[in-house]
């Protein structure tokens, strides 16, 4: 969306904060060129369903001068151990700058409200677009070509429900640790650290490092039941519920 007034200027980076893919980056030396910002937590299935975006846009537009820093903040536990943190970066191959604001520095200055967050910033370094939650990829999308001057197709959809159109349905809220019942949703998803096994509805899932987990994946918004368990050597922070297609 477009923010209230034309003015707000992007936050310095805090000077200790560790970095990831890059050596540390000073906001005031980035100007001269657009710079997208995204809030994100490797343990927030909302941060992993936004993340194929923001590389994609990384790759897309580097080049002609944009420049994507993912700021990871932790949501959970597992996410405030920094190798843990390096380790999740790796596999999931994010190969743009990364930010460590493990304290939430970067997330008061910013006055942030959750995950993801996305804000970008033109050549002066005054915020001309922003965004808060999962969606509005096309129009996140048509702000940097704007600021980079050039056009081109945008990103397709990469689920139904990343349709601008697509009407949604609330699915149910996110619960602290392990949850069994009925739910409402297009998808169930363990936040999961430790070394052992989760089961859900008689599935066994291997706990091989922190982070989401997959339970349940559909097609549309869906009424379904978990059933689940796990080994005491593996702990379960939340259940998480994404939103399908009604």
């Amino acid at each position: 969306m477009r923010p209230p007034v034309d003015t707000i200027a992007a936050p310095p980076f805090p000077r200790d904060l560790p970095w990831v893919n890059v050596a540390p980056l000073r906001m005031d030396k980035q100007r001269g060129r657009p710079v997208l910002i995204e809030f994100f937590d490797f343990c927030r299935v909302q941060s992993l369903r936004t993340l194929p975006y923001v590389q994609a846009w990384h790759e897309r537009y580097a080049e002609a001068g944009l420049r994507v820093v993912t700021v990871h903040c932790p949501g959970f536990a597992p996410g405030r151990d920094e190798a843990a943190a390096r380790d999740a970066i790796e596999r999931l191959g994010m190969k743009h700058p990364v930010c460590l604001d493990l304290e939430f520095e970067l997330w008061r200055l910013y006055d942030n409200e959750g995950w993801p967050a996305r804000y970008l910033f033109d050549g002066a370094s005054i915020l001309t677009h922003f965004h808060y939650g999962e969606g509005a990829y096309a129009e996140t999308e048509l702000a940097i070509q704007e600021q980079l001057g050039v056009d081109g197709e945008l990103l397709a959809p990469l689920r139904p429900e990343d349709d601008p159109g697509a009407r949604i349905v609330v699915p149910t809220a996110d619960v602290e640790g392990a949850y069994q019942g009925p739910y409402e949703a297009g998808g169930a998803w363990a936040v999961l650290s430790g070394g052992g096994t989760a089961r859900v509805n008689g599935r066994e899932i291997s706990v091989e490092h922190p982070g989401v987990y997959a339970l349940a994946e559909h097609e549309g918004h869906t009424e379904g039941v978990l059933e689940v368990g796990h080994d005491d050597s593996v702990t379960w922070h939340a259940t998480c519920f994404t939103p399908g297609v009604g």
